[in-house]
């Protein structure tokens, strides 16, 4: 059976525009987005992998969507600081497609991790990352962060540095959850590396959700830190029990986390 979708630009549940049903849809809208509108996908089936590009200024995206309709809030710049680039989402010539992954797509050995298209709250579409804090509830410091495929990390706050920030809690922790299984065999972590207004963590325990950790010693580095783990099946994991290095800092940061491996189909 041919999958099928579908895209629709809402507003309070009020269709603004809509496409045609297929596997390969987009939405061409001349407006300006307003407070409220949301991009709407919805599938014949579920579960289903897609590939989306909702902007022209993100990123596409492998996403899992577990629901049969998910929906993607337009975020609007009302912050200091914002975490998606000049233009994304303004002015009122937009553009925005999806289509359904090939099987080849999905077989792939990938980072499964990242996901330009994740939002703050769980929307039903994967991976999706959240955290039991986040620096001042500002959109920069957001957990989506640390998976949206950014990793300049030598400077924090504004695009492109947003990152994922702890609010200067010692018990912070950061949920991964991928969705479906994945056999992985290697993690990568960028952190933050604003040094010297940056600290560091100098132990991780990774937490994988069946049921076994890991415990890595991070560097003081801004350069990505490589973490073979033993091949295992999980369908997310948690950064937990993180320790700070005793500097005169109290901003350590993730700038992104990257989970390599295979999808188990």
């Amino acid at each position: 059976m041919i999958m099928s979708l579908q895209i629709a630009l809402t507003h309070h549940q009020q269709v603004l525009q809509e496409s045609r049903r297929g596997d390969n849809v987009y939405l061409a809208y001349q407006h300006h987005y307003a407070l409220g509108d949301q991009i709407q996908i919805s599938t014949d089936q579920a579960p289903v992998f897609i590939w989306a590009q909702l902007d022209a200024a993100l990123k596409p995206a492998l996403i899992y969507v577990s629901q049969k309709q998910w929906a993607y809030q337009i975020p609007f710049n009302t912050e200091r600081e914002w975490p998606y680039p000049d233009g994304a989402f303004a002015g009122k010539n937009h553009y925005a497609t999806v289509r359904v992954a090939t099987t080849e797509e999905i077989s792939t050995y990938r980072n499964w991790a990242e996901n330009s298209h994740d939002q703050r709250e769980d929307t039903g579409a994967y991976p999706h990352a959240s955290a039991n804090a986040e620096t001042r509830d500002e959109p920069v410091f957001f957990a989506r962060n640390a998976i949206d495929g950014m990793v300049a990390n030598e400077s924090h706050g504004n695009y492109p540095f947003q990152s994922w920030g702890i609010a200067g809690r010692a018990d912070a922790e950061l949920d991964l959850a991928l969705g479906h299984p994945v056999e992985v065999d290697k993690i990568v972590l960028v952190l933050r590396a604003d040094y010297p207004h940056d600290s560091y963590w100098t132990s991780v325990t990774v937490a994988f959700s069946d049921g076994s950790q890991e415990v890595w010693q991070p560097k003081k580095t801004a350069e990505p830190q490589v973490f073979a783990v033993a091949p295992r099946v999980i369908s997310g994991l948690r950064l937990i029990n993180l320790v700070k290095d005793a500097d005169a800092s109290n901003f350590p940061a993730l700038t992104e986390l990257q989970v390599f491996g295979k999808a188990v189909l």
